[in-house]
């Protein structure tokens, strides 16, 4: 279950960014050696409906509306269990969070109400039901067994943001120039190293390195929210392990500090996986804050 953050003093919140000031961009792509894209993404403006910005999912059609942006929506996942079925553990986890976030519009409306929890623990229920409906889908289908899909999730509702994660897909924080991965992997490798049995630095070459320990329609299922503080000029990156495979952080670092804007950075990163080999579906979502606080 989500834990708040510790109290600070209480200072005037920096005012919520207005809609022409958030630079969102995402793509996903095949890669360079598979065949399928197991991958998905969507980025959504939670208004009394909800607003798709992009998405890979097909024939999505969600009215849009207008009226105060209540908080900014944006999720990866990435299939697991091989062809079709990775792509539909995918394709359900993000349309069944979004549909389940869209019909519990009343948990934003609570922001001010003093309760911090309302939006983590909606969140985790969320992820719940996504899990047993993927395994329920796999229980009466022989086809699909074995289907699964990591799910990092961001909700942006000024000037608070909630992190969930399952699996090892990743966000990422740049902040004054410092990168911060703010996700933890979900992986056996990461197991290994939080035990002290593996290091860190030894942990991406061992066979446990993409062995998922946590999974949206797997056997375990520990889906993770962190509470965090935005702030102007900051970016935020989420992708799939086919673009952190290939691209060390020192190079994603890098990217982001020098961007010109959500879309390019997206695309470079890209060309950088693709470049590094591209050996696995390749999901990159970005975000910014453009402009100033007064």
């Amino acid at each position: 279950m989500p834990t708040p953050a510790p109290s600070a003093p209480e200072t005037a919140a920096p005012r919520k960014p207005r809609d022409d000031e958030i630079d969102l961009y995402g793509l996903t792509h095949v890669g360079r050696t598979r065949e399928t894209n197991q991958d998905h993404f969507l980025i959504c403006s939670l208004r009394k409906q909800v607003a798709v910005l992009g998405t890979s999912l097909p024939d999505t059609a969600v009215p849009v509306t207008d009226g105060e942006r209540v908080a900014l929506l944006a999720m990866v996942a990435d299939g697991v269990g091989g062809g079709s079925r990775g792509e539909e553990a995918s394709r359900i986890a993000v349309e069944r969070i979004t549909a389940y976030v869209t019909h519990s519009m009343r948990c934003y409306y609570r922001a001010d109400s003093g309760d911090e929890d309302a939006f983590g623990t909606a969140l985790v229920e969320a992820a719940t039901r996504c899990h047993d409906a993927i395994v329920h889908e796999a229980e009466g289908d022989p086809d699909r067994r074995g289907m699964a899909t990591t799910l990092t999730l961001w909700l942006g509702v000024w000037p608070t943001a909630y992190l969930l994660q399952v699996g090892d897909s990743r966000c990422y924080v740049l902040r004054e120039g410092r990168l911060t991965q703010l996700s933890r992997d979900q992986t056996m490798a990461q197991e290994l190293v939080d035990s002290g049995v593996i290091t860190a630095a030894n942990a991406a070459q061992t066979r446990w390195a993409h062995t998922l320990s946590s999974s949206i329609g797997g056997s375990q299922s520990a889906p993770v929210v962190t509470r965090l503080e935005q702030q102007w000029g900051q970016v935020g990156l989420l992708c799939s392990d086919g673009l952190t495979r290939h691209v060390p952080d020192e190079r994603i670092g890098e990217r982001l500090r020098t961007m010109t804007s959500a879309r390019q950075v997206c695309e470079a990163l890209l060309q950088d996986a693709l470049d590094g080999g591209g050996t696995d579906n390749i999901t990159i979502v970005v975000g910014r804050t453009i402009g100033g606080e007064a």
